[in-house]
């Protein structure tokens, strides 16, 4: 992108240093805090004015000097809210320099919006430090976040991420409290009385988004690289509030491995010298990759081997992955704009998997990004409103909606397409040669392709080029005939109603063919055309895109795909999650049928493998969610899911065996669930047994990876007051991850009651705007509470915008996930309605995606109701 089509600081003035120091923090009641900032610039030519990023900060004094010239203050300070920019105009021409020195002295604020310098509320485990700041019942500690344009909330910068500099920097504390940034300790002097100054040695050259601080009653655990790095290993530590580092030591396990991996197959050491995390209590994201100091939502990092749902412990060890994997990835070399935000978050999504799987190939993750990454990412890039992985972006202040899974999970998806092409040991020798030759720069997607084309051999950007700067992704269609298929690429969409002019990309496709015997022709690896014929094809069985490593949907003829149910020995586990998928998605768009999914289903009703499973169960209740207002409909669509998984759900019991896998324990809490959740008399009864015990104090009566679905059952179950005892777990439990699965039973209410009871509290100050979403999106999910919850939001929106619209990223995540589960048309015309005069700002391009939605949910329903009516009576699972 040309920098025309930016909006960007000027490019006459660079920043070489800066030397923050934060002092004066009032750590109660207003929250402020003052600080100066001496920036070391180049000037290249002479100016009058300086211009650079500042929101919601007050500047008081600034003054510029260069070498041989004499120092002059600003004559005037002018800001735009706006652009977020403040320009400081001086009364003589500040000449040429390689040397001038910018100071400012200014104040802020460490709010409570989760952005720039900000304070979270926590109740400690132990007994805490006196020295520790309170706001009402609650105890704070204090984080930056400042991805991707909120550095400039904490102090004036040039905030963009190709004016990379490097920083030293100073906080003023209380003496019993602990301050960290991206680079160890340098000192500590005494302050004031009770209070002291802390700085911290001069970091690499980097972006300001980078930059990060925090101080807080923390303690930590460490441990060491096995590697050696200029002669020693690095500590790695994880740092809590005190009384919870002990929860850390899994993601701490993992963290050195990790750091120790990548340096080995990136062919480049971790350039610093510590490599600290931390976890806090109130985060708008899963995690940070700040430079040195990463900092983590709580569940991305602490686990608790007794208390935690085993999913947490998969989550703990991508997260942290992905993170470190950013060191390099992000923070070594660091996308030329925000425009090429997948270079950053596409790549670490894709190696974070990857470090998974060589530290736990139990796990089996390959077939867990089958299921999450690539159909999340397909789900929206299926919408008109999608966007292509490289999004223009002219204004920075959007980036924050393109913080999406085109970005992170479409991105990652075609990388593993691309390495799968390449080879994987070639990919990485290809990505080794891009880090070193921009290594402490910026790059673009060009520079990547390059470096992958002198590595492999071939034109990576002309194939490439389609999927990364255009919208959208192919399906293939299949035709048969004697010996041979034919192949057809087209734009997909869920709406099914692709027009002329929407289909003019012509991608490059490896048709990834499994069969018995190898067919013939260049077709075989990759179609390159819109159509094209591959011969010699074993009609006994055959499957395009082998392991899904294709980021495109196969359209099977329908006798194909019955036949491909009855060969799942045949498959891969990715195969048959993709099999399923595609289906699904093809009969909502109407280019396959609802009935001829549900034959497939019932092929496998035997299956074992848990990912398979859940895309089954995703993509079944995604359906029944459709259908959820014809009340015959929904009940066959009911006993289909019984019938479906009963025999799985009464075969793995409730119980665990010893030494039982991963994936064994994630499956029995997805089929007690579904079962729980599809009337399975027998599932029901134990869960409101096990529940009773468990709320009565017995609390080992619920093995932990089954608390959500036992507390799912009851609350739809068992009325008032299993609501009213979950929600007193919520208030009460000091698992890491209780609130969050409380939270998410919550949701499953069956009456407007408490639909009405449960959203007032959400809005209160009992649950942290970091959390509200995750009982909307279980609300959302529920029939009985769809229609409530968006009635609640317009009635009470001034409650839900002030509660989330601090952080733009948090209100457009809550009103996507709120709204999008609809199938009207009515419905999606009300919400455009409400909105319409309204600010929109932040989350404008979220409510195009949930109107896209909800107008391919509705036009499914009108299309295929009478459809799959007619299919579940002939099969007997309704009489009406």
């Amino acid at each position: 992108m040309a920098a025309v089509d930016r909006d960007i600081l000027s490019k006459n003035i660079k920043p070489v240093n800066y030397d923050l120091s934060l002092h004066h923090l009032e750590l109660q009641r207003t929250f402020t805090y003052e600080g100066s900032v001496k920036i070391e610039l180049q000037v290249k030519s002479p100016a009058k004015d300086i211009v650079v990023n500042a929101h919601e900060l007050k500047i008081h004094h600034v003054h510029i000097s260069v070498q041989d010239a004499e120092s002059q203050e600003a004559s005037s300070i002018s800001h735009d809210d706006k652009s977020q920019r403040t320009t400081f105009t001086f009364p003589r021409d500040i000449p040429a320099s390689e040397t001038a020195l910018l100071h400012i002295d200014f104040s802020g604020v460490m709010n409570n919006t989760m952005a720039g310098f900000y304070r979270s509320k926590y109740k400690p485990a132990v007994e805490p430090s006196k020295s520790v700041p309170t706001e009402g019942d609650s105890h704070l500690m204090f984080s930056t976040q400042f991805e991707s344009c909120d550095a400039r909330r904490a102090f004036p910068c040039f905030d963009e991420p190709n004016l990379k500099a490097t920083f030293d920097f100073s906080i003023e504390i209380p003496e019993g409290l602990v301050a960290l940034s991206n680079m160890p300790e340098k000192g500590v002097k005494e302050s004031q009385k009770g209070l002291k100054l802390v700085s911290f040695d001069r970091t690499p050259l980097m972006s300001t988004y980078l930059l990060a601080w925090a101080f807080g009653d923390l303690e930590y655990v460490e441990d060491f690289t096995r590697r050696k790095y200029n002669g020693k290993p690095i500590p790695v530590r994880i740092y809590t509030t005190r009384g919870l580092k002990e929860q850390a030591r899994f993601g701490l396990r993992n963290a050195w491995q990790v750091v120790d991996y990548f340096s080995e197959i990136f062919g480049i050491d971790y350039p610093l010298p510590k490599m600290d995390m931390l976890a806090v209590h109130e985060f708008s994201h899963g995690a940070m990759e700040n430079w040195g100091l990463v900092t983590y939502r709580t569940t991305a990092i602490l686990f608790d081997e007794q208390h935690s749902a085993a999913k947490y412990k998969n989550r703990v060890a991508y997260v942290v992955a992905h993170e470190l994997a950013h060191q390099w990835f992000g923070n070594l070399v660091t996308m030329d704009w925000w425009s090429e935000l997948w270079l950053n978050e596409g790549f670490a999504t894709w190696v974070g998997w990857l470090a998974i799987d060589h530290l736990y190939p139990d796990f089996e993750v390959w077939s867990q990004f089958v299921t999450e990454a690539v159909q999340t990412a397909q789900q929206l890039d299926s919408l008109r409103a999608s966007h292509p992985i490289e999004v223009p972006v002219k204004d920075a202040m959007e980036i924050d909606q393109i913080f999406d899974s085109i970005s992170y999970l479409k991105g990652s998806s075609v990388i593993r397409m691309l390495s799968d092409h390449l080879g994987v040991e070639v990919f990485l020798r290809g990505v080794s040669d891009y880090l070193k030759a921009h290594a402490y720069g910026n790059a673009t997607t060009r520079d990547l392709w390059t470096a992958l084309s002198r590595a492999s051999g071939k034109d990576v950007e002309t194939f490439m080029d389609p999927w990364i700067r255009k919208i959208g992704f192919p399906v293939l269609t299949v035709a048969e005939e004697p010996g041979q298929i034919g192949v057809r690429q087209s734009r997909f969409l869920s709406t099914g109603d692709v027009k002329t002019e929407e289909d003019d990309v012509l991608w490059w496709i490896p048709l990834g063919l499994r069969s018995t015997q190898q067919a013939a022709g260049a077709a075989t690896e990759a179609l390159t055309s819109k159509e094209a014929t591959v011969r010699d094809v074993d009609e006994t069985f055959y499957k395009l895109n082998a392991d899904q490593t294709g980021f495109y949907r196969t359209n099977y003829p329908p006798a194909r795909l019955a036949k491909l149910g009855a060969q799942s020995d045949k498959l891969s586990t990715e195969d048959r999650i993709g099999l399923v998928a595609d289906a699904a998605a093809l009969a909502i768009a109407g280019d396959g049928t609802t009935a001829g999914l549900f034959t497939f289903m019932a092929e496998l009703g035997q299956e074992k493998s848990y990912a398979v499973w859940s895309q089954m169960i995703v993509s079944l209740s995604n359906i029944r969610s459709v259908f959820a207002d014809h009340e015959v409909v929904a009940n066959g669509l009911k006993e289909f899911t019984l019938k479906l998984v009963s025999p799985a759900a009464d075969n793995i019991g409730w119980d665990p065996k010893a030494n039982e896998d991963y994936l064994t324990g994630q499956l029995r809490a997805l089929l007690i669930s579904t079962a729980g959740g599809a009337g399975h008399i027998a599932t029901i009864d134990e869960a409101k047994r096990r529940f009773q015990r468990y709320i009565s104090g017995e609390k080992e009566a619920i093995h932990p990876n089954l608390r959500l679905p036992v507390f799912r059952i009851n609350v739809a179950e068992g009325g008032k007051g299993a609501y009213q005892a979950v929600k007193a777990e919520y208030l009460d439990t000091t698992s890491i991850d209780g609130q969050e699965i409380c939270l998410q039973a919550l949701g499953r209410v069956q009456t407007a009651e408490l639909v009405k009871d449960f959203l007032d509290f959400q809005f209160s100050d009992a649950v942290k705007v970091q959390d509200v979403h995750s009982g909307s999106i279980a609300l959302a999910a529920n029939p009985k509470a769809r229609d409530a919850l968006w009635q609640y939001i317009k009635d009470h929106w001034d409650v839900v915008h002030q509660k989330l619209s601090g952080n733009s990223v948090v209100l457009d995540r809550y009103l996507k996930n709120s709204l999008q589960k609809f199938a009207s048309h009515e419905k999606e015309k009300d919400i455009s309605r409400f909105f319409q005069d309204k600010d929109t700002k932040g989350f404008d391009r979220g409510l195009v995606q949930v109107s896209d939605t909800v107008r391919g949910n509705a036009n499914y329903k009108e299309r295929d109701e009478k459809l799959v009516l007619e299919w579940l009576r002939t099969h007997g699972y309704t009489k009406a």
